[in-house]
């Protein structure tokens, strides 16, 4: 029994010691079967986990019967004496190291609690205390890219008091933003605008004659797959520009690592696997001792940040891939280093601010995600975007029950469509699990191809398939593919090449707020001819999209679908008539014929008015409730419900039978002006149909400014898009400003809603 128990508490300590977990003693003497453990005197080496829980399958493995913990959170001592930068120019290395491991923990407490991007604000810690520590900002300037590696950022910047609002509705960005604080340089969101950036800030500098000139831009493995990078560094070398970028480089590209696809399981992008390779390769040895002898005709600043760059395999390469691509474009190469350890990070960057060197200087340093955090490491997504969580286990807190996501019935359609059809390939730029291609991926690996951070790419990639006969299904989300627009114009739709657009996270998206929402796509892409824009309003609506997109051979299709759930049979059943069991499998719906909506609900012939609303997408279910709202209350009103189900081509004769046939005809749309109720609009008035004034038309779209972060129902309820705003707009049409208020004072405040991270 003895051996038994000790070789439990042994299995522990190395599990323990393996996820980087030391100085540990147990929090009740090993009472309680080991509920937890306690680290006790001063903090690990930086980053390092000291309180850990073991997990419910070592739990099983070990036989030992544990409760769920109650998490206290650790003290923070030197972290509660900081609250902007200027509180760590006097902290010791020793103190900086407390701090990190402070810092680190208040990140994971945190977003625990409103959940968020995790592992890669856990990665920078211990660079973001150095940056801060060396430089001056906001003098100097910082600028994230992407930026959802924040975190850290922001609370060492006047913020962390904040961080319970922390992608809320009024509450803090999860990225940065100008308008949030002045230590946010440059507001972001989306990937490889940080070198750009930083350029066009240290032109600004010199032109306006600043005495200091220090811009330093962070950017990922990830996001310097994206062409602007590399456009940024060819236009930096070229003007010979002072500024840093710090290339930091984790490892994981794509979300999340490890997607079967055409090139394998390895990241997008050859940047990271070919330094991986350098470092451990020999001729990587052979070139450190040679950066020796070169590093005596480079100025003495540089110098001195070669001779800091340790046994770690840390040396400034010249001539060696990974090295050469960015000498090339002008810059100096300084790396790699590792960005956890600022024993040698700080000396280095303080070498950087204080050289009188004008030369772009990069260096790479190298990160691990979800550093210090064992759940993250150990998840295939390093918890990259995690809703809320259970400290000590890292288990997430989501909903069950729920039907499956429009994302999730993508994909099961479209790996339909493959085992039916060679030809069909998935393509997705950096998102194959965000987009559900890691579904497809795992079926047909060989079929699935992620270009990395590159939309524009990624189109053009699709196009060409097309030309040699493959059937290409592109999946962007929709804010994404705004930076592929020329590719949809001058390359898939000028030419008519059958690439099929799904773009994914149409409409509002909740808490990661205006950079991620998908308002603008209707817009965009309704202005181009000889192209067919569908819009679901329920997962068996996406389903029949799909196969409809699968079969349209002449011309580029999309189908733009939500995030979130689908409704299941049940509420299908209640909300449009459907005689469903269940829900129907993709192989058991048919395409729809291109251009025909449909009628969910018919007005009363006998109604004394009659209101029509017609409905692209995912609206349609507020359009039903706000009929029943309406009827229920008003009995004099007789509403019909109508889906477009296209944009393009319009179902002009529905069109004309309900501008006919009603008195108020209202178009909801999840979408900006200039969207699917501004084309209605203009066949309305090039056929004549507004010039009797017979019909009352109400385009209702969302409202023209940003919304920002929120749960998605706060979103719906401040644009105006539910059920009693689709009323109110009824009842003001027809002059019952009085009734129409009414109406809405007793309407029911939306709930936030459960978090959702891209």
């Amino acid at each position: 029994m003895f051996g038994r128990h000790l070789l439990a508490v042994f299995a522990c300590l190395c599990l323990a010691a393996e996820a980087g977990v030391h100085a540990f003693v147990p929090a009740s003497s090993f009472v309680g079967g080991l509920r937890s453990f306690q680290h006790k005197g001063a903090a690990p080496r930086a980053g390092r986990a000291a309180l850990w829980t073991p997990q419910p399958k070592l739990r099983s493995v070990l036989g030992i019967q544990m409760q769920d913990s109650n998490y206290v959170p650790k003290p923070k001592p030197i972290l509660d004496r900081v609250n902007f930068p200027s509180d760590l120019k006097s902290l010791s290395m020793a103190d900086l190291k407390q701090l990190a491991y402070e810092l680190r923990w208040e990140v994971i407490e945190s977003v625990s609690k409103t959940g968020g991007h995790l592992s890669s604000s856990l990665g920078v810690t211990e660079l973001t205390i150095a940056l801060h520590y060396v430089f001056n900002a906001p003098e100097d300037k910082i600028i994230w890219d992407v930026a959802h590696q924040c975190y850290p950022h922001k609370m060492l910047t006047g913020r962390r008091s904040r961080f319970p609002s922390l992608r809320q509705w009024n509450g803090l960005s999860g990225f940065t933003k100008r308008k949030e604080s002045e230590f946010d340089c440059f507001g972001a969101g989306h990937s490889s605008t940080s070198i750009s950036a930083a350029l066009g800030m240290s032109v600004g500098k010199d032109l306006t004659g600043k005495r200091t000139n220090n811009c330093v831009a962070v950017i990922g493995d990830g996001a310097i797959t994206g062409g602007m990078a590399y456009e940024a560094m060819n236009c930096a070398g070229y003007l010979n520009q002072r500024m840093v970028v710090i290339l930091n480089e984790n490892g994981q590209v794509s979300l999340p690592t490890g997607t079967p696809s055409a090139a394998g399981v390895v990241p997008a992008g050859a940047l990271s696997s070919s330094t991986a390779q350098l470092l451990s390769s020999r001729p990587f040895q052979d070139a450190r001792q040679v950066a020796k002898g070169i590093s005596g005709l480079l100025p003495e600043d540089l110098q001195k940040v070669t001779r800091k760059i340790d046994e770690f395999g840390r040396g400034f390469f010249s001539g060696e891939e990974g090295a050469v691509l960015f000498e090339e474009l002008g810059f100096y190469y300084v790396g790699p280093i590792d960005g956890h350890d600022m024993d040698n990070l700080i000396p280095i960057l303080q070498n950087l601010r204080d050289s009188p060197n004008q030369k772009p200087v990069l260096l790479h340093v190298k990160t691990e995600k979800g550093y210090g955090y064992p759940p993250a490491l150990k998840a295939s997504d390093k918890m990259h975007g995690v809703g809320v969580f259970d400290v000590p286990t890292g288990v997430q807190r989501k909903p069950k029950g729920l039907p499956p996501t429009y994302t999730s019935i993508f994909a099961n359609t479209l790996c339909s469509l493959a085992r039916q059809d060679s030809t069909v390939v998935g393509i997705t730029a950096a998102m194959p699990g965000g987009t559900g291609l890691d579904a497809f991926g795992k079926f047909f690996p060989k079929r699935t191809f992620d270009v990395g951070i590159a939309e524009q790419h990624a189109v053009t990639f699709a196009a060409g398939m097309a030309v040699e006969g493959l059937k290409p299904f592109c999946a962007i989300y929709s804010t994404f593919l705004q930076r592929g627009y020329d590719q949809v114009v001058h390359d898939c739709v000028i030419q008519r090449l059958p690439v099929r657009l799904m773009v994914d996270r149409a409409g509002l998206v909740g808490n990661d707020g205006p950079t991620h929402h998908g308002c603008f796509d209707l817009a965009y892409l309704g202005t181009l001819p000889d192209i067919v824009i569908m819009a679901p309003a329920d997962e068996i609506e996406l389903m029949r999209m799909i196969k409809t997109s699968y079969a349209i051979d002449n011309m580029p299709s999309c189908v733009r679908y939500p995030r979130g759930n689908g409704y299941g049979a049940e509420s299908l059943n209640k909300l449009f008539g459907y005689d469903l069991k269940e829900v129907p499998t993709p192989e058991q719906v048919s395409p729809l014929p291109v251009g025909v909506g449909r009628v969910i609900r018919k007005a009363p012939k006998d109604a004394e008015i009659k209101v029509a609303v017609l409905s692209l997408g995912t609206r349609l279910v507020e359009a039903v409730k706000a009929q029943r709202l309406l009827q229920a209350s008003h009995p004099d009103i007789g509403v019909t419900v109508a889906d477009a189900r296209f944009m393009k081509p319009l179902d002009e004769e529905l069109i004309r039978t309900l501008a006919a046939e009603h008195d108020v005809l209202i178009t909801v749309e999840e979408g900006a002006i200039g969207g699917f109720g501004d084309h209605v609009l203009h066949k309305l008035a090039v056929d004549g149909l507004l010039d009797g004034g017979g019909v009352k038309v109400r385009p209702m779209v969302l409202p023209d400014q940003f919304v920002e972060a929120g749960g998605q129902g706060q979103q719906y309820e401040f644009a105006g898009l539910q059920a009693p705003h689709i009323a109110a707009t009824a009842l003001r049409a027809l002059q019952r400003d009085r009734e129409a208020l009414e109406l809405l004072a007793d309407a029911p405040s939306a709930a936030a809603g459960a978090p959702t991270v891209a």
